[in-house]
This record gives C-alpha cells, structure tokens and sequence, in this order.
C-alpha cells in the first residue's frame, strides 16, 4: 500500500534549517529530496551570500527558498500553477525572505523574455516534458562566468557548449547535474 504524499519538505540549511515548506496537492510534482538538495549545496559550497539565483519550473519554491537561506541576495522563482506559486509566497513571507522574487508565468517565455544575469539556475522540469534542447542553450545565456546550472531529469543530460559538466550523480530514477559556464575558477 503507498503512502498519500505529506505535502511538505523542509529546508535544510542556512538560516530557516529545519523549517516545514507546506504545499498544495499538484499533478506531476516531485519535490526535490533532501538527500539530492544536501549534495547539491555540498556541490556548491553550501553558502550562496550575495548569490542571483533562478529556478525556472519552481514547484513548491524549496530550491529558492534553499538559496535565501543559505544568504542568496535574489532567489527568482517561476511557477504557471498558481497554486503553487501562491503557497511559495506564503511560506516566503512568514520567513521574511525578501529575497524571493516570485513569477507566475510558462518558464519558456519568462526565460526568453529575462533580462537579467544568474549565478546559479536551478532547472527541474516535468519528466513528461523533456525540454533540454532548447532550455539548456536558453538558460546559458543568463548565466555568468563561471556560475552554475543544476539539471534534474529522469535520464543523464548532456550540456551544450558553452556549458560543461561539473558533478553528477543518481538517486533513484532522477539524475541531477550541475553544469558550469567556462570564464573564472568555480
């Protein structure tokens, strides 16, 4: 018999460790696990102070959320369920996580229509919709030198230039990435 999902993560790290990040029932929606969040900040450091971080396909918001509290200046969250997105805000105004910036919006337009530059993209799309091909290039050109992209999908993901792998690992059925953009020492 499987268990009805609980609705709930927690953050794992930096200022709100241990905090309860609730959420709204949605089709399709697989939280990131805290063992594949923990090796993802031990990827990256674990503190991102000052860091601008995107995630596009936001879900439950845990990865901007991770980031705030590990001292991100700006976490950029994009979500189209609506849902989902207002419980991301609820739970970023009662951490006072002003450095959450919430978009509802498809992740397609809103990264073609995005002027600004990451430190970190955080991309974890529907295994239904395999967007590789076209929001790897995408989400390349919003990245700084030498700043990161993490990748999470059901099969391993090759990186077009100018990107290059730099971690991956296997949890499961969900292969996760983190790949580099070339120009200064990560």
């Amino acid at each position: 018999m499987s268990r009805a999902p609980s609705n709930r993560v927690r953050i794992i790290g930096g200022a709100w460790r241990g905090r309860i990040v609730r959420f709204p029932r949605a089709a399709a929606l697989r939280p990131t696990p805290d063992r594949v969040r923990e090796t993802l900040f031990n990827w990256l450091g674990q503190e991102l102070t000052g860091r601008r971080c995107l995630e596009l396909y936001a879900g439950t918001g845990v990865l901007s959320l991770e980031a705030a509290s590990r001292g991100a200046a700006l976490a950029v969250a994009v979500e189209r369920d609506r849902m989902l997105l207002d419980a991301l805000c609820a739970t970023a105004a009662l951490l006072g996580a002003a450095a959450v910036e919430a978009h509802c919006a498809d992740a397609r337009a809103f990264v073609g229509r995005e002027r600004r530059d990451f430190d970190m993209i955080f991309l974890d799309p529907p295994f239904s919709e395999d967007p590789w091909t076209w929001l790897l290039p995408a989400c390349a050109k919003h990245l700084v030198p030498g700043g990161f992209i993490y990748a999470e999908a059901g099969h391993a993901v090759v990186p077009p230039p100018p990107l290059s792998p730099w971690r991956h690992d296997k949890a499961g059925q969900v292969h996760y990435h983190l790949f580099v953009k070339p120009g200064s020492e990560p």
